[in-house]
């Protein structure tokens, strides 16, 4: 079974609570995630952003909603109780709570910013805030998500418009905000000057030049097989390398993924889409437009146990 959107959490999570006890998240988590079958791979699934586990998430939007609906009462860190109001709710046999249900509630109403003056009358083709299955951070990773994958496309086509010099110049300077090559100067004059056919530069893996990499960066438009790849690797052999860089514009085979796996020498094919992300990640062609900050509550300034 996958991992339930957080509206379909809020029922099991509250029926955790039913006894009445005070309970904590942690505990609750391990108990929810084994009644719904969850494998060990989909307990440690995280957001796109990676600072968060998908389950803890989820479970930790529907305690919040639950709270805000005054059915749950959080008493202290991590830990919570059922009110008498959830148990109320518990005693109608409900069968799903969602965001849709919890309106019934006042505070939960207030907590959204809506009225009943302002709330449309829902429609089959309206949604209401909070009526969707995915959490807040998951709507702002995906949005974010979105916008980087239609910079990653837009990145690519200009990278393949471009001249051959400019394109060098952008691996060089790629490559050495990575941390590869010393300065733009010593890796500037590396690259194109080799004249060996397969290998277009050479550039430092480190900063004090313990170790060179061969690279080869062509904008090709159809998919790079794996005599392209083989030829590269060929290419290194004369020169007795044992590390080698291809970037392509377009995509690898599997074949060619296949070969460079079974090979002896440590060469990295780098495709279109993976240039294009380490061009965002690094600033590279690349300016930034507006910035959000996402905080939390800092518990520890409040130092409750």
């Amino acid at each position: 079974m996958a991992i339930p959107d957080y509206q379909s959490c809020m029922l099991p999570l509250l029926q955790t609570a039913a006894d009445g006890n005070e309970h904590n998240v942690r505990e609750t988590t391990e108990t929810l995630a084994e009644l719904w079958h969850l494998t060990p791979k989909e307990r440690q699934e995280l957001i796109p952003s990676g600072r968060q586990a998908v389950l803890d998430n989820r479970l930790g939007w529907a305690k919040v909603y639950l709270a805000k609906a005054g059915l749950l009462e959080l008493t202290g860190r991590a830990k919570f109780r059922i009110t008498p109001r959830g148990r109320d709710v518990l005693k109608q046999n409900v069968t799903r709570i969602d965001a849709s249900f919890l309106r019934q509630f006042p505070e939960f109403v207030a907590f959204q910013g809506l009225s009943k003056r302002l709330r449309p009358t829902p429609t089959q083709n309206t949604k209401e805030i909070g009526e969707g299955l995915e959490t807040p951070e998951e709507l702002l990773e995906d949005s974010y998500q979105n916008l980087r994958k239609k910079l990653a496309v837009e990145l690519v086509e200009h990278i393949k418009k471009c001249p051959p010099a400019f394109f060098e110049k952008l691996v060089v300077e790629l490559l050495v905000a990575m941390g590869y090559g010393g300065s733009r100067k010593d890796a500037g004059q590396a690259l194109g000057r080799t004249g060996d056919g397969g290998i277009d530069g050479i550039i430092k893996e480190d900063k004090l030049g313990l170790d060179v990499v061969y690279l080869q960066a062509k904008r090709w438009d159809s998919p790079v097989g794996r005599p392209v790849v083989q030829a590269f690797t060929g290419s290194l052999e004369g020169q007795r390398a044992q590390k080698g860089v291809l970037i392509a514009t377009s995509q690898f085979t599997q074949e060619a993924k296949e070969y460079v796996e079974r090979i002896g020498k440590k060469v990295v094919l780098i495709d279109g889409d993976r240039l294009a992300d380490l061009m965002i990640d690094h600033g590279i062609g690349v300016t930034e437009v507006t910035k959000y900050e996402v905080k939390k509550l800092d518990l520890d300034y409040f130092g409750e146990e």
